[in-house]
């Protein structure tokens, strides 16, 4: 009943569809006691021989006109509880998408995709059952219910009523314990659920790595071992679920053989006529449905709350990124100062980035380069605050970065990835991802800076080409211009690129970066590449070794000093000559 408290927000919200549902239901109650009633006049009536054709038809009709009349108040109490219920699992929904676009990089670091998309479907429908089902169920039980037995004990006969009901306490007891045990099986088997979820999206995100490497069986194994475990854990959900029918079953059968036996001594001591005995059977009928949803009951409230458990414990999960009181509303600029001493993903780990200092001006570009690991991609993400320094500051336009508004800060960064996310949808939305009301030529320019456009042209249906999951038809090549395209028709005070012209030739790259020179120099550009030829026009170059800057200058500058700027660059340039001379 917990999870009752846990709702009682919505039912606050939406107390006006649970009020007229509950009357409505109220109404149903009542009216289904007039046709036992009705058959058991009928059977004295036959018993004495009294009964008349218009007295036959006059029943008929009243019995027919109340199945209409239930009918209509029927689909009625459907309309209004389980419509509140829809609109509950819709508010849940909206509740976890919203709060999953808020949260940083950390969350998704501890949530794995397949525990989310759980979470958002199974566990929503689960709650959502609590307030459709599991409402009807309790409600109708209990009205139904007690309507029922107090017109047996005060119309008919209170002894019978009282012997017939005495195995209710146990079937009461039985399926409370069931209850608790299904709330700890259900948990398990959505947790079994969530796993399961993660290893076919990794399976299908990374089939052709599976393929590549032969792994097939290997994958198929896992799967059907994790599978396995999924159907054992629901299996045993449908054990404990399977005791609830027998159960009742058998408590209502027993109450069935105690009113024969017991009514039929009333019959006979002329206690009660055969129409009342009758009458009290076909009342103890309608006692079924009360006793089955009282199973019903404990069954979806337990799977509901264990549901909830598992929403409410993501959507508490608070990012660790605060806003402060009064937060800076203004556009920013593209001034950058950043001083970090130190940062560590935890407070206990390791310093992952020590004496980072360095100012950019509006206009100008950064280049960071280094060896793999040497905390490129986590300077990237300081600076556009998906996580917060340890020690130092980062400013932008000389204010602190976190005195901004989070809006403020994601509306001035436009990022191209390392890895690049395309939607299933035609390549002009991805390009106007970021600015849906972007007309076609603001698409093709941006498209033509980036050196995407010529071949985009060549498509049969241009713009308009279908480019598939994650853009699946297209080459690592096209989905990295087409996601900086995307960048630069969001038109950011500051851009960064983040090794994004690793899959373009020299030329292009070349191309790409001269054009976003010539048009963009109000726009504070930060590159962060392994081919030292992007960054070497850049205002400002950091050159990072294991988490500290080991270098700074302009490209002439580190030429001159020598080290590990001046090697690479010169061996990457024989490279290019090597190549070059190979392929004429």
């Amino acid at each position: 009943m917990r999870v009752f408290l846990d709702l009682s927000w919505f039912f606050k919200k939406h107390w006006k569809a649970y009020v007229f549902g509950t009357l409505v239901l109220a109404l149903v109650s009542f009216l289904s006691l007039i046709p036992p009633r009705v058959i058991g006049e009928v059977v004295d009536f036959i018993d004495t021989d009294t009964l008349t054709q218009s007295a036959l038809f006059r029943y008929i009709g009243l019995i027919m006109g109340i199945g209409v009349l239930l009918y209509i108040l029927r689909f009625l109490w459907r309309v209004l509880i389980f419509g509140a219920a829809f609109k509950l699992a819709r508010q849940i929904r909206n509740d976890l998408y919203h709060h999953f676009t808020n949260m940083p990089k950390s969350f998704y670091q501890k949530r794995t995709t397949g525990n989310l998309m759980a979470i958002s479907t199974n566990d929503v429908r689960a709650v959502q059952a609590t307030a459709g089902e599991g409402v009807l169920t309790i409600v109708d039980a209990l009205l139904l219910g007690g309507m029922v037995v107090a017109t047996m004990a005060l119309t008919l006969n209170w002894q019978l009523t009282v012997i017939t009901l005495l195995p209710l306490p146990l079937m009461a007891i039985l399926t409370s314990y069931y209850g608790s045990l299904l709330h700890k099986r259900f948990g398990s088997a959505q947790a079994a659920f969530s796993v399961l979820n993660d290893t076919v999206q990794e399976n299908i995100s990374g089939m052709k790595v599976t393929k590549a490497f032969g792994q097939e069986e290997e994958e198929n194994r896992r799967f059907r071992q994790q599978s396995a475990l999924v159907v054992d854990e629901n299996v045993k959900v449908a054990k404990i679920d399977a005791l609830f029918d027998p159960t009742i079953s058998a408590v209502i059968g027993t109450c069935y053989l105690l009113a024969i036996g017991f009514g039929a001594g009333f019959v006979v001591s002329g206690e009660m006529t055969i129409g009342e005995l009758t009458s009290f059977v076909v009342y103890l009928g309608l006692l079924i449905w009360p006793m089955l949803a009282l199973g019903m009951f404990f069954n979806v409230i337990e799977r509901g709350r264990a549901s909830y458990d598992r929403i409410r414990e993501v959507l508490q999960e608070e990012s660790e990124l605060k806003e402060v009181d009064h937060a800076v509303e203004a556009p920013i600029v593209g001034d950058l100062d950043v001083a970090i001493d130190t940062f560590c993903y935890s407070e206990d780990g390791p310093s992952v980035l020590r004496n980072v200092h360095f100012s950019l001006k509006k206009g100008e570009t950064l280049g960071i380069v280094g060896k793999t690991g040497s905390g490129k991609t986590t300077l990237l993400s300081l600076l556009q605050r998906e996580m917060d320094v340890t020690k130092g500051t980062i400013r932008l336009d000389s204010i602190p970065i976190d005195q901004f508004k989070r809006e403020r800060v994601k509306a001035a960064f436009g990022i191209v990835p390392q890895e690049h996310f395309l939607f299933s949808a035609t390549i002009g939305e991805n390009v106007a991802f970021a600015k849906p009301d972007a007309s076609i030529q603001d698409i093709i320019r941006a498209c033509q800076l980036a050196s995407i456009h010529d071949d985009i042209r060549r498509f049969p249906n241009g713009y308009d080409t279908v480019v598939g999951e994650r853009g699946v038809t297209l080459s690592g090549g096209q989905k990295q211009r087409i996601s900086i395209a995307r960048a630069i028709l969001s038109n950011p005070a500051i851009l960064i690129l983040d090794d994004s012209l690793s899959a373009v030739d020299a030329k292009t790259e070349e191309q790409i970066l001269g054009a976003l020179r010539e048009t963009k120099t109000e726009q504070t550009l930060i590159m962060s590449a392994h081919r030292l030829s992007a960054v070497s026009h850049a205002s400002l170059i950091l050159v990072m070794e294991e988490g500290t800057i080991a270098q700074a200058g302009t490209h002439v500058e580190l030429m001159a000093q020598g080290g590990w700027y001046k090697e690479m660059y010169e061996r990457q340039q024989l490279e290019t000559i090597v190549e070059q001379g190979g392929s004429s």
